[in-house]
């Protein structure tokens, strides 16, 4: 983040065709250290999007033209503007009108007369909300897992940008999948997770898989979410000369093991590999002791010196799914 960025709160759109609202509430952000954007009705707002991208939107739903509600499912149905918290204002009370608002996509509603308090503490609100989960998902790429949310039938509720991308190219060119909106797993993924939640013994299930021809292995772990109906599922690569079957068959590693060993390799310090597989130092620590002695060393440079001699003498012996299934993902045995 640089210094122009922390200089503000955030940077607020509002758009409202009436020129009085724009100036009240376009004065009372800019004192309380916000960037303001202001629009005029709806289509000069989704103008403005295609250069900028603001924080959060302060939506009037009453305007001419493309009225809020039609305004807001545009912008909800565009991936690059879909993320944006909208935030209807209107005089409209009834309870039709905003359980229609919450249902085009806006997170809350600003009832007129408008009062600076209330504004102001309704979008920290919410750029905080917004910045949390912001923040989460780039945590996540940056440590190479990619994170989804599925409920008991293995149906995606939830799944951050990185996880639309892997999910794109797990299911390959005969079954595309939106990087937007992906409509499903790819079926041996979502009949793996179906099983792991069927046997309800509520904790975390892992499991490797491999898709020929497309160079991709990944781990997928699966564990359930304490208090409502959902699991998380993690993906993580691993792809190039780490092969986690490998290391599994011709070392005698477990799958924990084995992927400890591959983020050692690449510089991970305890806490960092952790982080990335949801452990404390201490048990990462124990898993290397482990690891030191069923290969019979005693550093970290000499356990990444085995396992890569141990894969370049061993890699024929990692075997494909069938060729009829080249398109789909399918699970690693063992």
């Amino acid at each position: 983040m640089n210094a122009q960025q922390e200089s503000v709160q955030g940077t607020v759109m509002i758009v409202d065709d009436a020129p009085g609202n724009l100036a009240f509430l376009s004065e009372a952000l800019e004192e309380a250290g916000y960037r303001v954007l202001v629009a005029t009705d709806g289509l000069s707002a989704v103008e403005q999007l295609r250069y900028v991208r603001p924080d959060i939107i302060l939506l009037d739903v009453i305007m001419p033209g493309m009225d809020g509600f039609e305004t807001c499912r545009h912008l909800k149905a565009d991936p690059a503007t879909g993320a944006i918290p909208i935030v209807f204002m209107t005089a409209l009370s009834e309870l039709d009108d905003l359980l229609r608002g919450f249902g085009e996509g806006a997170v809350d509603y600003i009832v007129k007369p408008i009062r600076h308090p209330e504004v102001l503490a309704r979008v920290a609100s919410h750029l905080a909300q917004s910045r949390l989960i912001r923040r989460s998902e780039w945590a996540l790429s940056r440590s190479g897992l990619a994170a989804l949310a599925v409920d008991a039938e293995a149906k995606l509720i939830w799944i951050t940008p990185e996880a639309s991308r892997w999910l794109a190219e797990l299911a390959g060119p005969e079954a595309p999948v939106s990087l937007s909106e992906p409509a499903a797993l790819p079926r041996v993924l979502a009949e793996w997770a179906r099983r792991c939640i069927a046997a309800g013994d509520g904790w975390e299930k892992t499991e490797s898989f491999t898709r020929q021809g497309a160079g991709k292995r990944f781990t997928a772990r699966l564990a359930p979410c304490h208090g409502v109906q959902e699991y998380l599922l993690l993906l993580q690569e691993s792809s190039g000369t780490w092969n986690l079957d490998i290391l599994k068959s011709c070392l005698g590693l477990t799958l924990r093991e084995a992927e400890i060993l591959m983020w050692i390799s690449r510089g991970k310090t305890n806490r960092e590999v952790g982080q990335i597989l949801g452990s404390s130092p201490r048990t990462v620590n124990k898993h290397l002791e482990h690891v030191f002695e069923k290969l019979g060393v005693v550093t970290r440079a000499a356990a990444v010196a085995v396992a890569l001699e141990g894969m370049r003498n061993k890699a024929e012996a990692v075997l494909e799914p069938p060729s009829a299934l080249s398109a789909a993902v399918q699970p690693r045995s063992g």
